[in-house]
């Protein structure tokens, strides 16, 4: 199995002293679990627990001291109590045992030289129950889908990923880097896919897998949901999310149904929290703080673009097209590079945003911002000249520095620009293929060409 870059982030968590249980967050199937088990590769002793399994679970429920708990699971999992600041132990699907939760406060205030991981696809179901959640003693990550470097590493395009990392990028790189990513866009991220393509590199048979996929988070939604008429709320909405993905949305009858703003309102964010989606939310300003505006629509962002193209039947025309934006309306690719800005981003409160202007003479909506030592940098993702930006050149026009970026089909480049009323500045120009380089980019071009701001 390939190794994910969330395993260096969980080195420097081992170092950490004192050292918090770390919760990792993350849809079903985005590979958790196999995280968690290279991870373990580092220790002495490994206790893997899954509250699923009553054996497993039996000790969280009959809990009276953290002392007595340790002593319990070094002893039913044949560990040595000597080994302890050399051991991980592992909660999976702590969701199973809510009680379990609040416990690992006590790891971290009375034996925080055990490591303790804890993890739950329904997790965050919880968060909305009268569950004593243990506030500042555990720290909290997120797993995303398969990101493009991390899919170069699985099949072994060692060559092209070392090329995808030096700042600047090598021309000879660029066509190969380019066919590499649409491979990625077609298939997406999701790791038994990935994982399956390296393997035997047949785009033909992982249809039975992607299939497998949305049946389960449709299975998923009955452990989850209030009452029976949710069920198929949260059902409706999944199978509707697909087409609406990367589009601004309504909760008021979303995916052509006759159901009310509040009951997809609850089911979307219900989903949410599943981080099977994201309700992305406008701002309005070019400044800081970026809050965003929750009066206005949000745009919809899907777990994965690789189980979007599969349930819209687009593959076909990734495969022949030279430029991703020509496909689905250029949906695809916005999607393809909202779901790359989000991969590396860990933390549990990390969102993507974008901006718009909504005025009765014109509007104005910018694809997406990102935050970067005080800056909220605009990005538009398309192809074209730069006057055709016209989105762009209105956030400019409010922005307090010049610079803006844009992700396309062609070569690495930076561009002049001057708004329509009359503000200078500069775009630096970037492969589709660069959206995880996107904060060394940023750092190069600041350094080289001295951004004023």
């Amino acid at each position: 199995m390939f190794k994910r870059k969330l395993l260096l982030e969980l080195e420097k968590w081992r170092q950490n002293m004192p050292r918090k249980p770390l919760v990792i967050r993350g849809a079903r199937q985005v590979g958790k679990t196999t995280l968690v088990n290279q991870f373990a590769a580092q220790y002495e002793q490994y206790i893997y627990l899954n509250l699923e399994l009553s054996e497993d679970k039996k000790p969280f429920e009959n809990f009276t001291s953290i002392e007595n708990l340790i002593n319990t699971l070094f002893f039913l999992k044949n560990k040595t109590l000597g080994k302890k600041s050399n051991t991980l132990i592992f909660i999976d699907e702590i969701q199973e045992a809510p009680k379990a939760l609040n416990i690992l406060r006590y790891f971290y205030e009375l034996a925080p030289e055990i490591s303790v991981i804890a993890a739950g696809s329904m997790l965050e179901t919880l968060f909305d129950k009268n569950i004593s959640f243990p506030i500042g003693r555990v720290e909290y990550k997120v797993i995303r889908p398969v990101s493009f470097p991390e899919f170069l590493s699985a099949i072994d395009e060692n060559a092209a990923l070392e090329q995808l990392t030096q700042v600047p990028l090598a021309a000879f790189a660029q066509s190969k880097l380019l066919s590499l990513f649409h491979t990625y866009a077609l298939i997406g991220g999701m790791p038994e896919i990935v994982q399956h393509y390296a393997t035997h590199k047949d785009l033909v048979t992982l249809g039975p897998i992607y299939d497998s996929l949305i049946s389960g988070y449709m299975d998923d939604v009955e452990k989850y949901a209030k009452s029976n008429s949710q069920v198929l709320h949260l059902r409706h909405c999944i199978q509707s999310s697909f087409a609406q993905a990367g589009k601004r949305i309504k909760f008021e009858g979303f995916g052509n149904s006759a159901y009310k703003s509040r009951e997809m309102g609850e089911s979307l964010r219900t989903l949410e929290k599943a981080l099977l989606m994201q309700l992305v939310y406008p701002s309005t300003t070019a400044t800081l703080p970026m809050v965003p505006d929750i009066k206005k629509s949000p745009r919809l962002q899907i777990l994965d673009s690789g189980l979007l193209n599969y349930f819209l039947g687009i593959q076909k025309e990734i495969i022949g097209t030279d430029d991703l934006n020509s496909i689905y309306k250029g949906i695809l690719i916005e999607h393809v590079i909202g779901q790359e800005l989000l991969a590396f981003q860990y933390n549990a409160l990390s969102a993507l945003n974008f901006w718009v202007r909504e005025k009765k003479e014109s509007t104005a909506e910018v694809d997406y911002l990102f935050q970067y030592d005080g800056l909220i940098i605009p990005i538009e993702v398309k192809s074209g000249k730069e006057g055709t930006l016209k989105s762009l050149h209105s956030y400019m026009d409010i922005a307090p520095h010049n610079f803006a970026i844009r992700f396309y089909a062609g070569a690495l480049n930076i561009t002049d620009a001057i708004t329509q009323n009359g503000k200078q500045y500069k775009i630096l120009n970037l492969p589709y293929y660069l959206g995880s380089q996107i904060e060394k980019y940023i750092a190069w071009f600041i350094q080289t060409k001295k951004v004023g701001h």
